[in-house]
């Protein structure tokens, strides 16, 4: 039998060599573990790299044709670029949304593959939501943000750079600018108020729109309640109350080749359709009567004596404005006859008062407000008949009746015309009517439309309402403050300055039209010429010369300091002068005008950079206007000068002296340039 081969020749016993198989798959298993961590742990650190240091620090969220709205994440702003990342429209600081010390590194969109919308939910205080508009026509695009807060008593704050940004609109404050990169307010209520009363607020002419010279124009929603702050030179910012109702922020930010052209883009939205007021406004200059007498025959008198002087002037045909007092006194003076007799008045006071019609041969303005004193036969009556609804009124527990709602005005305890009630509203216009068959009045002053009670919050909504009764007047109403109201049928009171040299005197003239104008407020009476903050007549003669000067290019010539005070002949003689240019030459170019802004809602009066755009030069002058796209007006308002610098702006053209013939090439800055005391110089367009 054959012998048997071992199955297994090796030396080393079988069993040993599965002992050392598994001490080496330990090893290995170790390693690879080892190996693994070490992977995890570089991939850790590379995404943190790649996060903190690596990352970009900035990601596009929306892109138009042209444009794009960027996150950036070091400085928690939303920017608004175009494409090639070349020009810089707008930067909006959010950084009060959430945390602002936790950095975000990417936003990542959560309306998931919709390239015209944005939306992400910030830190769980806030949902933003973008929406992108473009327009190919007119060449512009439109994002519309809105930030809604998820829990109650959420302030929401964008605020929006100045920095390299010339911005123009918003309010009117008291010492207004041009731009308003100089302006400091403090976060408040966005709404009109009475600067005489509260200086350090928002007055005459508002409007929830601003545009920048980079081409970018801010559009708020109007039906959201809105804070406003400007920061002189950094930024102003646009804040939602906190509230039980959680506000959210609403807002439009459009683009365009240039700031112009953004800017008649949004007209349309402003005011797209336009009426023209009564435009013999135009034709006469106004004179306030400063009468501080106590009855109606005493203004009845002042009337004459003022209408007498105008004449021995030789200051021509004029308006004659009363104050609300006066008027109250003219309007009872009917009243007082039929009772007077009862008195045993004498016979020439008898005769004063058969005389009053005379008073319609003046041509005289009175002033009138919603308000109507406590004190009067009219509320008694009022409250007889049951009529509470004509008032501004609250329910009343527990029948829940009609309380009218007390407030004060002219130092009086009164109440406020409900102009949401028709009937309200017909009962004003009775009282506007009985005056005039009683007084013959041409225009009508209506004041106090922002002054509403506490209870009702702002009165933007009020004098919007209010400007459509002063449009069924059938003689012309001027209101004294304006928003929401740009395209209606009526004129616009510009706020009263101070009688001096300065920013909230002389200086703050034009930069005031140019606000006024940029809004859509064309139709406007300035303040009177000197000044009439103060009440008191102007004294300073170069004061007063320097300010007519302006005065005489604007819709209206106002005095209230008469030219006869400042005692010489000069004066005078270029009141007169300025009054004949006025309605010779200024009123034929604005009826011209007027008729190019129903059409395409341009401003009539318009800043030096309606012509060139582009020319960063013109995006601060403030010393100077355009009346269309033909006259430049360059004052002098600096006390003792006789020259001053004028710019001339490029678009292809020349412009002609009026004084001198002399002729320049557009884009000349004209240095030193002599501007003589009589004189205003004057500029006419003239193609090259």
């Amino acid at each position: 039998m054959p012998h048997a081969r071992n199955r297994n020749p090796s030396p080393i016993p079988e069993v040993t060599w599965d002992t050392g198989l598994k001490e080496m798959n330990e090893t290995w298993k170790g390693a690879i573990a080892c190996l693994g961590v070490a992977i995890f742990f570089v991939m850790t650190i590379g995404i943190i790299y790649w996060q903190v240091v690596d990352q970009p620090n900035k990601n596009w969220i929306l892109k138009g044709s042209y444009s794009g709205l960027i996150w950036e994440r070091r400085t928690h702003s939303l920017v608004l670029q175009t494409l090639t990342e070349d020009k810089t429209y707008a930067e909006i600081d959010v950084g009060n949304v959430g945390n602002p010390d936790i950095e975000v590194p990417f936003v990542r969109n959560l309306c998931w593959l919709n390239k015209t919308e944005f939306c992400y939910t910030w830190d769980s205080v806030a949902d933003v939501k973008i929406s992108l508009e473009v327009n190919e026509e007119m060449e512009t695009e439109c994002y519309s943000i809105t930030w809604s807060p998820v829990h109650c008593h959420v302030e929401l704050k964008d605020c929006f750079s100045m920095a390299n940004v010339s911005w123009y609109g918003g309010a009117s404050v008291q010492n207004q600018s041009w731009p308003i990169n100089e302006q400091n307010v403090t976060m408040q209520p966005f709404a009109v108020s009475n600067l005489r009363d509260n200086p350090s607020g928002f007055g005459s002419v508002l409007e929830r729109y601003f545009l920048g010279s980079s081409g970018v124009a801010v559009l708020v929603s109007p039906e959201v309640p809105l804070q406003m702050g400007m920061e002189g030179r950094h930024n102003f910012c646009l804040q939602s109350p906190s509230s039980l109702e959680r506000t959210p922020l609403q807002y439009t930010v459009c683009v365009g080749r240039n700031l112009r052209a953004v800017h008649q883009e949004v007209l349309k939205q402003l005011s797209p359709h336009r009426e023209l007021p009564n435009m013999d406004v135009l034709r006469l200059p106004f004179w306030k009567l400063l009468a501080s007498v106590d009855s109606g025959l005493k203004v009845e008198r002042e009337l004459r004596t003022f209408s007498n002087r105008l004449r021995r002037h030789q200051l021509g045909e004029g308006v004659i404005s009363l104050n609300e007092h006066s008027t109250a006194l003219l309007a009872d003076m009917d009243h007082d006859y039929l009772t007077g007799r009862k008195r045993g008045m004498s016979n020439r006071q008898t005769r004063e008062l058969r005389d009053l019609p005379l008073v319609k041969l003046l041509n005289i303005s009175i002033t009138l407000s919603p308000f109507l004193s406590v004190d009067t036969n009219q509320f008694h009556k009022s409250l007889l008949d049951g009529a509470q609804a004509y008032w501004l009124s609250l329910q009343a527990a527990p029948q829940r009746q009609l309380v009218p709602v007390l407030t004060q005005w002219r130092g009086q305890f009164c109440v406020k015309l409900n102009i949401s009630n028709p009937e309200a509203v017909s009962w004003f216009l009775d009282q506007v009517g009985s005056l005039k068959a009683r007084l013959g009045m041409e225009y009508i002053f209506l004041e106090g439309a922002e002054e509403n009670p506490v209870a009702f919050g702002g009165g933007d909504q009020y004098i919007g309402q209010l400007a459509d009764v002063a449009a069924k007047i059938e003689e012309q109403a001027i209101m004294t403050v304006g928003t929401r109201s740009s395209h209606k049928p009526v004129f616009v009171q510009m706020p009263p300055l101070q009688s001096d040299w300065s920013s909230s005197g002389l200086k703050g003239l034009i930069p005031s039209l140019l606000h006024h104008t940029l809004l859509g407020y064309n139709f406007l009476i300035p303040d009177a010429v000197g000044g009439s903050l103060s009440g008191d007549f102007v004294t300073d003669e170069e004061l007063f010369i320097r300010w007519l000067q302006i005065a005489a290019f604007l819709p209206v010539i106002s005095f209230e300091t008469p030219p006869w005070v400042c005692g010489e002949d000069r004066v005078l003689n270029m009141t007169r002068a300025m009054i004949v240019q006025h309605q010779d030459f200024v009123v034929p170019l604005l009826m011209r005008y007027a008729e190019d802004w129903i059409t395409s809602g341009n401003p009539i009066y318009r800043p030096l950079w309606w012509l060139s755009p582009n020319d960063p030069v013109t995006f601060t002058i403030n010393d100077q206007f355009l009346i269309g796209d033909e006259v430049l007006v360059a004052p002098v308002i600096e006390r003792g000068a006789v020259w001053r610098d004028i710019y001339l702006p490029d678009g292809g053209f020349q412009w002609q002296d009026t004084r001198n013939a002399q002729v320049f090439d557009g884009g000349t800055l004209l240095e030193d340039y002599p501007v003589a005391l009589e004189e205003v110089a004057i500029f006419l367009r003239r193609r090259s």
